[in-house]
């Protein structure tokens, strides 16, 4: 394996990651109000607690030493509470991706991670859009100014999980089905 296997996730799902990309960006256009905002954010939360359930099973701090900084759900549910929503129930183990292995798992956090890097762009936009101000932006606020440092050792992790091209398809296959399944929920 010559290349770096965050470069071989990078363009080997790059598709999937363009269409949610389109797909979320669609959505968030069409919000007015904080209501719909409230909607997006459930299907986050929604998605990425179950996620993060399974992830859970194969990777913790002897994987990731950070790992716990880097769960999602918290943040999505301080979001939703702020603004009065209801946490919605987890999206059934048939509506994520395959996780069975640590493997598997770092696929699936990739997508969660890489979330986390547009997020300062569209906190912005949605910020604007709504009119709400720095409230109900914990998630896509994440990493604040860490941002830059938590991918970078993010990725380092990732670049050292597959011994073989067998390791690195497992992993890029998560990842393309965590984009993939994502997306469905995005545009339901």
């Amino acid at each position: 394996m010559n290349e770096l296997l965050s470069d071989q996730l990078k363009s080997r799902t790059l598709a999937p990651h363009q269409e949610l990309e389109k797909a979320l960006v669609a959505r968030m256009r069409a919000m007015r109000s904080v209501d719909d905002y409230i909607a997006l954010l459930q299907v986050f939360y929604r998605y990425f607690s179950a996620i993060e359930e399974r992830i859970g099973l194969f990777i913790g701090p002897a994987e990731l030493p950070d790992y716990l900084q880097r769960r999602k759900s918290e943040s999505l549910a301080k979001d939703i509470l702020e603004f009065g929503g209801a946490l919605p129930e987890k999206v059934p183990l048939a509506e994520i991706p395959v996780i069975e292995d640590h493997l598997q798992a770092f696929g699936a956090l990739y997508v969660m991670e890489g979330s986390t890097l547009g997020g300062q762009i569209i906190s912005k936009m949605i910020a604007k859009q709504l009119g709400i101000q720095d409230k109900g932006l914990a998630y896509f606020h994440s990493y604040g100014d860490n941002l830059g440092t938590m991918w970078a050792t993010f990725k380092l992790v990732l670049n050292r999980q597959a011994a073989n091209e067998s390791d690195a398809d497992r992993i890029i296959g998560a990842a393309d089905a965590t984009f993939r399944k994502f997306q469905h929920l995005v545009v339901l």
